[in-house]
């Protein structure tokens, strides 16, 4: 036998025990290197074959990558055989325990607008009232003609209109749908309509998109006393204290006499503070008696009829409620903010 030949049996006999015992790829891939690597055992023995005779050299080299072969396999062997473990592994380390409690979902919230909004139609529907909704794209006449507001008249420049190029646009309030109610449903109406208003501004206290509830009541007999009652005792309900109202003389085109309404400031109580700007006072409403016009524009009969309106934002009453001062934070989505409503 020769002197490689002993060589060889010696490194594969070595080699297989070493494979057999690697524990891990990683001692598995250094037995490979030691073997096989660029300076590897089974390597030199290749390079020696140059120093042989023909004859010779061709039979070791036959018997050296017999041997490479046999060894090469033995490494993908176990290298599957480790695989398979460590991925046996992973998978009952990373195995579930159904029978866990879960870790659930965070419960979410009604945004603080839509919670008021909810509000304001439960105390009015328990007045007796009906909501009414519309369109939020509206044509020039139910949302100013009908409103006693013609095409010239100056109230018309206090909305900002978002127009369209057919000449529609968004509506500016939502007494639109008050005109819509009238046109189908004879007197005695009682409605309230909540919903999204648009206009050209915005700033801390407003926004291009808003919302609204105007109120409406026709009917025979109906009075000024009447509005004065259902605002404040919406007012007290809404805020659960026993608020104070005042009605300042106002212009509405379609209301007269009309209002604004004014309520003690919920923040200070009425002694003067920062969201009253120190009047006592707050801004929350306008209202009044329903324009003769916007009666006869629906073929109502104004000898027999009489009616009231009002209007006010959710948004502004939102923040009164929960002394917000920047209206903007109702939009932003910020969720640290929109939590604490939950």
């Amino acid at each position: 036998m020769t002197e490689t030949a002993v060589d060889l049996s010696s490194v594969v006999e070595r080699a297989r025990a070493d494979i057999s015992r690697s524990a891990s790829i990683d001692q598995l891939e250094q037995v490979r290197i030691r073997l096989l690597g660029k300076k590897g055992e089974i390597t030199a023995l290749l390079k020696s074959l140059g120093g042989m005779d023909p004859e010779e050299r061709r039979t070791a080299g036959a018997r050296i990558n017999e041997a490479k072969d046999e060894l090469l396999g033995a490494i993908e062997n176990k290298r599957a055989k480790l695989e398979e473990q460590a991925l046996a592994q992973q998978l009952a380390s990373d195995a579930v325990d159904v029978t866990l409690p879960g870790r659930g979902q965070r419960i979410g919230g009604l945004h603080p607008v839509t919670r008021v909004r909810r509000r304001i139609e439960q105390i009015f529907r328990s007045a007796g009232f009906e909501i009414a909704e519309g369109p939020e794209i509206e044509d020039d006449w139910h949302n100013f003609e009908a409103l006693n507001i013609p095409a010239n008249h100056p109230a018309r420049a206090m909305h900002d209109t978002f127009y369209f190029p057919d000449g529609r646009l968004l509506r500016t309030h939502t007494s639109p749908v008050q005109v819509r109610v009238m046109e189908r449903q004879k007197p005695p109406v009682r409605v309230i309509v909540p919903g999204r208003v648009y206009r050209c501004d915005s700033d801390m206290t407003h926004t291009p998109m808003f919302h609204q509830v105007e109120g409406l009541v026709v009917d025979e007999g109906i009075s000024f006393a009447n509005l004065k009652a259902i605002l404040h005792s919406f007012m007290k309900a809404l805020f659960e204290k026993d608020v104070k109202m005042r009605l300042r003389p106002s212009y509405f085109p379609f209301t007269e006499p009309s209002a604004e309404v004014d309520i003690s400031c919920v923040s200070c109580g009425g002694s003067g503070c920062r969201v009253c700007k120190n009047t006592g006072w707050v801004e929350v409403a306008g209202c009044g008696v329903v324009h003769p016009n916007v009666l006869r524009a629906v073929n109502i009969d104004t000898e027999r009829y009489t009616g009231y309106a009002f209007g006010m934002g959710i948004d502004r009453l939102t923040m009164l409620r929960y002394n917000v001062t920047d209206i903007r934070m109702y939009f932003e989505n910020d969720l640290r903010f929109l939590r604490q409503f939950a």
